[in-house]
């Protein structure tokens, strides 16, 4: 009877020491909502006025116009999480804590962090080796910048520095410029609504999206792909609503965007942002 007690407080001690355990061991986040410093490797792709840069994969089509200009990246796919990361703002700068990283020595000393913005992917390369080519193979963490946002930190001779970088939240999209409201360009066709949500500040990244018209109930939008989101009701000839969910789970209700009279292929522009 002893041992069979013995046995029995033993193995509740052994299963609390587990529990213990798996409460106390730290969860790593995901590479994409990292807010401390994080080594990485950056590249850059294209020439200095940023024409290669433009379109992507989320779906921004001309970022001059989006108004993010050259101040983006394409992401690794352990970052870009299907496309989930697009529109999330990041910080970067040249990781001079090993001076035996290659390229570090072309980076340039006390260089200020730079701020992009995610719009676009940069797919893995099978072919190569992480190490050797393969930059933004799985699962490593990779930014491929325009060649001027490479510039601001290192010479290009470089090829590919070490950085660390972070997520930046920020109220507005860029400080310098100002946000102003959430955008909304209509595409598709009246039985096909496919609607590009873009400048959104704070967290950037739209998690879940709803449209209406002043005559029908909200449709609960699906991503297509990037910041595209689609709905499949008929909304010609109505005011047009959205409600956008941020990642942060920050909330905005924008009533009325449009009057009855809209056109595809027009951006209309909320009166408020995140």
């Amino acid at each position: 009877m002893a041992a069979l007690v013995r046995f029995a407080v033993e193995s509740a001690m052994a299963l609390m020491a587990i529990v213990l355990l798996l409460r106390t061991k730290p969860v790593d986040a995901s590479p994409w909502l990292v807010t401390t410093w994080t080594p990485s490797h950056a590249t850059f792709y294209g020439t200095y006025d940023g024409a290669e840069t433009m379109g992507g994969a989320c779906g921004y089509g001309n970022l001059w116009w989006r108004g993010y200009g050259l101040n983006t990246a394409a992401l690794s796919e352990a970052l870009f999480n299907n496309g989930a990361t697009c529109g999330a703002c990041f910080q970067i700068r040249c990781d001079t804590t090993n001076p035996d990283a290659y390229g570090v020595k072309f980076c340039y000393k006390d260089a200020a962090p730079i701020t992009i913005t995610a719009t676009n992917h940069c797919p893995p390369n099978w072919a190569k080796p992480s190490d050797m080519g393969g930059w933004c193979n799985p699962p490593r963490t990779h930014f491929d910048l325009p060649l001027v946002m490479f510039s601001y930190m290192a010479q290009s001779v470089a090829g590919i520095i070490p950085v660390q970088y972070r997520r930046y939240l920020t109220i507005s999209r860029y400080p310098a410029r100002g946000a102003g409201g959430i955008k909304f360009s209509l595409g598709g066709n009246p039985y096909f609504n496919l609607v590009l949500v873009h400048n959104v500040a704070g967290a950037g990244i739209v998690t879940a999206m709803q449209m209406k018209g002043d005559k029908t109930t909200w449709c609960t939008m699906t991503r297509n792909w990037g910041q595209n989101w689609e709905c499949h009701v008929k909304f010609t000839g109505q005011k047009l609503s959205f409600m956008v969910t941020a990642s942060n789970g920050s909330f905005r209700r924008i009533d009325n965007l449009t009057s009855e009279v809209w056109y595809f292929g027009q951006t209309y522009e909320a009166c408020s942002n995140f």
